[in-house]
């Protein structure tokens, strides 16, 4: 048998695959880490702009992302509250509206539909099971449904339908009709509930990191040095009778088990011989990823805070759909950040920088005032441009999907095992999901290697 350069390799520096190496390393296996990208963190990235770090992936922790919660705190990693005191404003069918608190400024009727609907939705969402969607009563129904589909049978106000939009582009990057309704219904389950992925207050968007979110993966690459390998695609995940062996360009890695901790759709570019199921061909497939272009864009006060706004918006016009405070701790480098989402973003994607700013620029003053038209300093990311990402936040899967794989997200594949925020249990679709996954992937090849040195010990003795 040829030798091995690692027991264990994985494929994929982001979260999920850096959180598996350090369980495993922890657990006594040798691991190597292989990245497309120059850099660690996946869709986390955590650059300078304007004399201060800003995430232009993901950045936020919210108070029930117990994974991500405690691996932050193990790394030493510091967080500080989102800012949301204020005035937000809401942008629907043309008109510029402002509220205070959590009530949007919609009619009545609206109001009252769409929180009878967010408590139907909650209900429902309850009754999938986490680790097997597919088993839901009602799975296949719902799962050859869109949410869009679904709204229009059961949401007669304009005002909750447009509510239900935004709230759709903004925690999944893609449009209601683009989604299957029982993978909404397992994704609000597995984060616990609509308006908690919504809200900043005790909600998903409620901590960030101080020096930004790609810290989690550079203090986690750390300690590994030389067994993480950037620039390193993979091109092919190949199993022999006794271990894998890992093609990339020009290059080859040997190990007894792999853990692919990518988007499934990256994975869809691997060949992994005869021995992938059917079902996990098409979870590569059919999976494509959320459409995003996020913009930070700093100023030398925070002029919205100090006309009493939150920073928060929302808008059915766009193109920017989403907005936030994005002033670092203690008020230091006042900054909005946006989002170009789902057919939005679709829109842009590829289009010149320059244009792009002046679009999210013009939006932003629209939204908060004329002053957003002249910042220190701009910088945006086309997610869907990124060659090793093709899209944020997550891999979406299309109706039908999750009936037709079943278990395949998360069931190991012979020697190759899965992570990924999208294979994830709680937390799905988040940094959360990431940490999850990552974890459970180590848990079930520290066993499987036990299994094997008990196995090796027998036969020497």
């Amino acid at each position: 048998m040829a030798p091995q350069d690692a027991d264990v390799i994985i494929i994929g520096a982001g979260v999920a695959g850096l959180t598996a190496a350090r369980a495993l390393t922890r657990a006594g296996a040798s691991v190597l880490v292989l990245e497309a990208r120059d850099r660690v963190g996946g869709r986390t990235l955590s650059q300078p702009v304007g004399g201060d770090v800003v995430d232009l992936g993901g950045q936020w922790l919210g108070p029930h992302q117990r994974h991500a919660l405690r691996m932050v705190e193990e790394l030493g990693l510091k967080r500080f509250s989102q800012f949301h005191r204020g005035t937000k404003v809401l942008e629907v069918r043309g008109e510029r509206r402002t509220y205070r608190g959590k009530v949007p400024s919609l009619p009545l009727l609206s109001l009252l539909d769409l929180q009878r609907n967010i408590w139907r939705l909650d209900g429902l969402a309850r009754r999938v099971p986490l680790e097997h969607p597919h088993t839901a009563p009602g799975a296949a129904e719902w799962d050859a449904l869109t949410l869009e589909a679904w709204k229009q049978r059961y949401v007669p106000s304009w005002g909750a339908r447009a509510a239900l939009d935004i709230a759709t582009r903004a925690i999944f990057g893609a449009e209601p009709g683009e989604l299957s309704f029982l993978h909404f219904l397992f994704y609000v389950h597995s984060n616990g509930g609509l308006m908690p992925m919504s809200q900043i207050e005790n909600g998903a968007q409620a901590e960030r990191i101080e020096g930004g979110a790609q810290r989690i993966a550079l203090r986690l690459a750390e300690p590994l040095g030389a067994r993480v390998v950037l620039s390193a695609p993979v091109r092919a995940v190949l199993q022999e009778a006794h271990g894998v062996v890992v093609h990339g360009e020009g290059r080859s890695w040997r190990g007894q088990y792999a853990v692919v901790a990518t988007p499934p759709a990256l994975a869809e570019r691997m060949d992994f011989g005869a021995e992938l199921p059917a079902a996990r061909r098409r979870a590569h497939a059919e999976l494509p990823m959320g459409s995003v272009i996020k913009v930070v864009a700093t100023y030398a006060r925070p002029f919205w805070r100090e006309a009493g706004y939150s920073g928060e918006a929302v808008s059915d016009g766009g193109p920017v759909r989403l907005c936030f405070d994005d002033t670092g701790a203690n008020g230091h480098h006042p900054a909005l950040v946006g989002f170009f989402l789902g057919e939005t973003a679709r829109a842009w994607t590829g289009r010149p920088a320059e244009e792009r700013r002046r679009a999210a620029l013009e939006c932003l003053a629209r939204l908060f005032g004329p002053q957003a038209l002249k910042p220190t300093a701009y910088a945006d990311l086309d997610w869907i441009a990124e060659p090793w990402s093709t899209g944020c936040y997550v891999g979406l899967p299309r109706p039908g999907t999750l009936t037709a794989i079943g278990d395949a997200l998360r069931t190991p594949c012979g020697r190759v095992h899965w992570a990924g925020t999208e294979t994830a249990i709680e937390g799905c679709g988040y940094i959360d999901g990431a940490v999850e996954s990552g974890a459970r992937a180590a848990k079930e090849l520290s066993e499987r290697l036990r299994h094997v040195s008990a196995e090796l010990t027998g036969v020497r003795t």
